[in-house]
């Protein structure tokens, strides 16, 4: 049976037993408060018993029948009224499994439970359409890059076929970079796609221990672009992947140290704590750029119409990489041009249990 024959039934069900339960009081109404003059014990004998039954009976069986009829017409007229917003819900949730993601709700009327639930429903429907659309944009730049270092290769394999003379250890050396440039994409995507399942087990993590070994990685390609890292801050406990926020931090300093002034550019990377949250700030000198140009940076493939892409530009993914690690953190991200020229990029993520304001524990 269906939830409205079931609401009806029920409501006729109740009707009914309310009416049930009225005439049984208005029979041993009858019953005590009889006239003084009648004998009691003759209303349980005949003629008198059979009397009063004979009149009552007729009337309790009719309206008992009038009950029912109504309890039938007015649970069924009611439970529709009910169930209407559900109905629209359920018809929302079908054009949404096949496909249909723009529709909404929009219930109308008083806030109540199926209201509540409608509104849920279409932000729900808000969020996994913006998810898909970014799924589907992420696809489609992803399969752009990884097509770009496949047709390289092939470009040079048949370059290379073709012509025989042509100087191998050049062709070997190209491909090794086309290789490398591949291989780096792909780990790129693996790093997003763990970082968004959030598959990964939580540890105490220092971040001011994680910015001091990302600046000494990156130490040696600082030096080369001449471009000076400055490390500063309290101790900044926090919890989650030593892996994932590693990765975090030297991709912030990566892009620091790239996206900078060649032979005069500075990075600084500072630590500190606030009550209930850790962060980590990461600015550096440059060109300067607009809050619009500044937003689009955590974009998948995104490296700004103003950035030129060099040989350590890397893969597009980097910042897109450190809003994945940032959200899979609860953390929040902010970037920020600089007056002078640059960017400050600033990683909020909560305090470790125990963590007191100024690095204490």
């Amino acid at each position: 049976m269906s939830v409205r024959v079931k609401l009806t039934l029920s409501y006729a069900g109740f009707v009914m037993a309310a009416g049930a339960l009225l005439l049984a009081a208005v029979w041993v109404f009858l019953l005590k408060y009889v006239p003084d003059d009648w004998d009691r014990r003759m209303l349980y004998e005949n003629p008198n018993r059979q009397l009063l039954l004979g009149r009552f009976a007729p009337a309790a069986a009719t309206i008992m029948a009038c009950l029912l009829v109504f309890g039938l017409l007015g649970g069924w007229i009611l439970a529709g009224r009910m169930l209407a917003p559900l109905t629209r819900i359920a018809d929302a949730t079908r054009m949404a499994e096949n496909g249909s993601l723009s529709h909404r709700i929009r219930l109308p009327g008083r806030k109540d439970e199926f209201r509540e639930l409608a509104d849920g429903f279409d932000a729900m429907l808000v969020r996994l359409e913006a998810h898909v659309a970014e799924q589907q944009r992420f696809a489609a730049n992803a399969s752009h890059e990884l097509r770009t270092p496949l047709a390289t290769s092939k470009a040079l394999l048949d370059v290379a076929r073709t012509d025989p003379d042509r100087d191998t250890a050049e062709l070997i050396d190209r491909l090794h970079a086309v290789n490398t440039q591949a291989i780096d994409l792909t780990e790129a995507l693996l790093v997003l796609t763990r970082a968004d399942q959030r598959s990964f087990t939580r540890e105490r993590v220092d971040l001011s221990l994680l910015a001091e070994e990302a600046t000494e990685t990156l130490l040696p390609l600082a030096e080369k672009r001449g471009v000076t890292v400055e490390t500063s801050g309290d101790i900044t406990p926090t919890s989650g992947s030593p892996a994932l926020l590693l990765q975090l931090t030297t991709n912030l300093v990566h892009n620091a140290i790239v996206h900078n002034l060649p032979g005069q550019g500075t990075v600084w990377v500072t630590t500190s704590i606030r009550p209930g949250t850790v962060v980590l700030t990461v600015e550096n000198t440059g060109e300067q750029m607009t809050p619009e140009l500044a937003a689009t940076l955590t974009e998948p493939f995104q490296r700004g119409t103003e950035r030129v892409r060099t040989d350590h530009a890397g893969v597009g993914l980097g910042l897109a990489i450190v809003k994945t690690i940032t959200q899979a953190h609860d953390g929040t991200l902010v970037l920020t041009p600089r007056p002078t020229g640059g960017i400050r990029i600033t990683v909020e993520l909560p305090a470790a249990p125990g963590t007191l304001e100024g690095g204490g524990q």
